[in-house]
Parts: C-alpha cells; structure tokens; sequence
C-alpha cells in the first residue's frame, strides 16, 4: 500500500539507483573477459592452469588469462583502478628513458596517487606524501612503496573474494566441463 504512495517518478529513480548500485560477478560469457581470440583461448585454458591460481596470488597475476579474470572482477568490485596502478607500475620500471622516467613518473602520480586523482588508490598519508617526494626526483623505484601497499591490499582483500566469486568458480566449472 506504501508504494502506491511513492510518485512513480521516485520509484523509476530508485530502481536505475539499485540498478547501478548492484554488484553482479556473473559471467556466463567468459570470451568478454579472455584476451585475443576468447573462444580459442578458453579452450586452451586448462583446468590444472586455473586450479594453480589459487596457489597464490602471484601466480595468478603471472597468468594472461588469470589476470584477465581478476581485471573482470576487480571490474565487479569497481576497484580495478587497483589492479591498473599495479600494472602500470611494472611497466613504469622498464623504463629506460631518463627523459621519460620524469613525465611517466608525474602521469601515473596525477592518475593514481594525488588526492582526488581520476583513479585513486587507497593508500595511507605516509605513502603517499612518500611517493610525492619520490616523484620530484624519480627513479625505476619511486612507486614501490605504494605499489607494495596496492599488491597487499590485493592480496589481502580481493584476491580472496576473487577465488570465491562466481567468476572464478564457474570459469573453473566450464573448463572442467569441458573435459567430460
């Protein structure tokens, strides 16, 4: 009876409200998150491949299609921005342009790091007024800190839920399925 109350203009606002707000870790399609040729890389993935990212963490990143997975979470989670600074970090230290080590250093603070950055990670005061020192003068190790941070909070936190998620169990059962 309540609801009949409610002007229908409120009750459209909160269902698209409760639409956005929900988080869905269902994929019944895993090509959307496999990279390059989906359909082909899902059936090379193995089902020992998929068990061992539940070794560790680690192994899980080292995995193009398990970091693909993870990436898909994190997306359900909306915290890939996490997932991404750790990535662009890696790729950071390869730097070997001293010229570029200044300006990639400086991106990726004002993407990730400075408060209110586009895709802030959460990390500590100390860690990131750390890293605004470190940037003034960078170096292939000025992220470490904050990176190490990120990688921990990973780990900690969202790698666990990944090895729960719906995600990851039924990629585990589709591979599985596959073998019968």
């Amino acid at each position: 009876m309540a609801a009949l109350l409610i002007p229908r203009r409120s009750r459209g606002m909160r269902t698209r409200l409760g639409c956005l707000s929900h988080k869905s870790d269902s994929y019944n399609d895993f090509t959307a998150i496999l990279p390059d040729k989906p359909n082909r890389a899902l059936k090379r993935l193995s089902t020992e491949e998929a068990t061992r990212w539940a070794d560790s963490f680690d192994v899980l990143l080292s995995h193009k299609y398990g970091l693909a997975a993870f990436r898909a979470f994190l997306k359900t989670e909306f915290s890939e921005e996490n997932l991404e600074f750790w990535l662009t970090c890696e790729d950071f230290k390869k730097t070997r342009s001293a010229a570029k080590l200044a300006s990639k250093a400086q991106r990726i603070f004002e993407e990730f790091i400075d408060v209110q950055a586009p895709r802030e990670v959460n990390i500590d005061f100390q860690t990131r007024e750390l890293t605004r020192r470190n940037v003034q003068e960078p170096s292939l190790s000025c992220f470490d800190q904050a990176q190490g941070k990120v990688h921990s909070l990973m780990e900690k936190d969202s790698y666990p839920r990944f090895l729960r998620s719906k995600i990851y169990t039924d990629l585990l059962s589709q591979t599985q399925r596959r073998l019968s």
